[in-house]
Order: C-alpha cells, then structure tokens, then sequence
C-alpha cells in the first residue's frame, strides 16, 4: 500500500466507520498517548525496564506493531484533517535530509564501527 492510498484509507474508514474525524487537537493529543505507549514497550523490549508479568512480554512484540500502527493511523488522520499529502511531504523531508547530512552522518565517529 502506497502512502496516498493509506491516506484515502482512512478517510474511507472514518467517514464510514468513524462517522467524523476528531478536532485536531483531540488528535494530536491522541497522538501523543499512542506514541507514549510505543515508548513504554520499547523501554521493555529494548531498554532497561522490565515488564510486570512474563504474560505481557509473550504479546510485546505484537503489541508493539498494533501501537506502531495506531500512531500512523492517527497521524494519518492528523495529515487527512490539515491537507499534508505526506507522500509529497515525505519525499521534500528526504530531499532535506539528504542535503543537509550528506557528510555529517558518514563523518560521525560515534556512527563507525
């Protein structure tokens, strides 16, 4: 699936499912909820902090992937709502990077091997 077609397939999904999108700023709050709950499980499954019961860490890992796609699907939202074609944003945010870090990441000593 194409990032345009995402886009139209959520907003297929709220105007049939959803019945109306939230105000934005419900879903940047949203947003941030969801992108909290991918940090708690990747300070479980990759950082120091345990999980309370070795049951939660046996679904983590598909936890992790549900959470992931709950902040792209908001975010999509949030993108539908204020017009962004985040295809075209992505591709100019790429065109940047690039620009701007052609040589600071290959000159990153911390980045070597």
């Amino acid at each position: 699936m194409t990032i345009e077609q995402a886009q139209q397939l959520v907003d297929e999904w709220i105007r049939t499912i959803g019945v109306r999108y939230f105000s934005e700023l419900t879903n940047t709050a949203i947003l941030m909820e969801e992108v909290g709950e991918v940090a708690r499980l990747m300070a479980r499954l990759y950082g120091e902090q345990s999980f309370k019961t070795p049951e939660l860490a046996a679904s983590a890992r598909q936890d992790l992937a549900d959470e992931m796609a709950d902040v792209l699907f908001v975010l999509i939202c949030l993108a539908n709502q204020t017009g962004v074609d985040l295809s075209a944003a992505l591709q100019k945010n790429l065109e940047k990077k690039t620009r701007r870090d052609a040589q600071r990441h290959a000159e990153n000593p911390k980045l070597q091997s």
